[in-house]
């Protein structure tokens, strides 16, 4: 008994961990290899590192089938269980209607992936981790606006408010970057450059989450097998990018191979071959960004999204803190205040604690206010469920 209980307790914490750990690694891993020089000259090449992104996706897709071989071995002397018969492995990648349908709806989402990946690991080598990672939380506030466009999605007052929070938030992060950066004139072009790169990368980001959450709750696909679905296809779509990439020219702010090409992947390979740990850097990201899905997908799963978004508020401050010592970033005091704010607004959003707590301590004591009735709306609280004011509902 008392086993059972610690395995109820390790299981949640280790998957909460792992997620933090990896997804933090992932980003760190990115601005190391960008960090390293070859013949005087920083390694630079955000596509052959978003190729290295999609190769973990496409583990992923391993994962699923061989934990499908397993169980189905498991399961062939009985009836097929809709409901799993705890074999340790999740149910959501053995559903046997998760096979019912195309595979290749996922292309229009894994092509909205290859976009956004490339983009930010353009941006990354122009800003610093700790800025990049934060100005990603600015995918809650598109994901939203492009939820009420296209899913005539009706979003509560209180999660508008939370999106105020983030848009501040991360206007202060931005502008502290380049007012307060130590940073020559190209230096804040660049900056300039990365920052709003990172934006445009998150509305296209959003973009994709909104295709995939039509996508998947139309087909009830595994989620493990839609990450390794959109790996495969990404990956298929960048290498045939490749050839393209390498005869266009570009300005030197994004390009430092010999001739300023798109992408180099022969220059990347000799770079690669000259230094070790370049290829140490890319091996971390492929291995960290397969344990990042599958911890961020089995903590969805086994605890709930609003537990994501709080452990993804964690790796936030670690890659920020790592950061700073490790790739010699210089402090900025007033991203404390916009790091706050995002993070508050995260919270509002998801509605964590905030919510939750207004509902069941304050809401009752204004009940009998003129403006109960419009608070009680804004926290996402139906008129007509008079218990909802004393209960705390984590579903509004």
């Amino acid at each position: 008994m008392v086993d059972t209980d610690r395995s109820h307790i390790l299981k949640p914490l280790l998957l909460g961990l792992t997620m933090v750990v990896t997804g933090s690694v992932n980003t760190i891993a990115a601005k190391w290899a960008d960090s390293i020089k070859v013949n005087s000259k920083y390694f630079n090449h955000p596509f052959v590192q978003a190729i290295c992104m999609f190769i973990g996706e496409l583990s992923c897709l391993f994962v699923y089938f061989i934990a499908l071989c397993i169980r189905n071995r498991r399961d062939r002397a009985s009836s097929y269980n809709d409901e799993g018969n705890g074999s340790g492995i999740p149910t959501h990648m053995t559903e046997r209607n998760s096979l019912k349908f195309n595979p290749c709806v996922f292309v229009v989402p894994a092509f909205c992936d290859v976009l956004a990946t490339s983009i930010m690991y353009i941006s990354l080598n122009l800003t610093q981790a700790s800025s990049f990672q934060m100005l990603r939380g600015a995918v809650i506030i598109f994901t939203g606006l492009f939820s009420v466009a296209f899913l005539r999605s009706c979003l509560q007052g209180f999660r508008w408010l939370g999106m105020g929070f983030i848009t501040i938030g991360l206007a202060i992060v931005g502008v502290s970057d380049i007012v307060f950066g130590e940073n020559t004139n190209h230096d804040i072009n660049g900056i300039i450059t990365g920052d709003l790169l990172i934006i445009i990368a998150q509305i296209i980001v959003a973009v994709q989450m909104v295709i995939e959450q039509k996508i998947v709750s139309e087909l009830n696909a595994p989620p493990l097998l839609v990450v390794g679905l959109e790996g495969l296809f990404g990956l298929a779509i960048l290498t045939f990018l490749l050839f393209p990439m390498y005869y266009i020219r570009v300005p030197s702010i994004f390009s430092t191979n010999p001739y300023h090409r798109l992408e180099d992947i022969f220059d990347a390979f000799r770079e690669i071959k000259s230094n070790p740990w370049i290829g140490c850097a890319l091996l971390l990201t492929m291995i960290s960004i397969a344990f990042f899905n599958f911890a961020g997908i089995s903590v969805t799963k086994e605890l709930s999204a609003t537990t994501r978004m709080v452990l993804d508020s964690v790796r936030i401050l670690l890659i920020w803190l790592v950061s700073i010592p490790l790739f010699d970033e210089h402090f900025i005091p007033l991203q404390l205040l916009g790091f706050a704010l995002l993070i508050l607004g995260m919270f509002v959003y998801n509605d964590i604690f905030f919510g939750p707590y207004l509902r069941q301590k304050i809401l009752p004591l204004i009940r009998n206010n003129k403006l109960a009735s419009c608070c009680i709306s804004f926290w996402g609280v139906d008129l007509s469920d008079g218990s909802a004011l004393i209960e705390d509902n984590n579903e509004y």
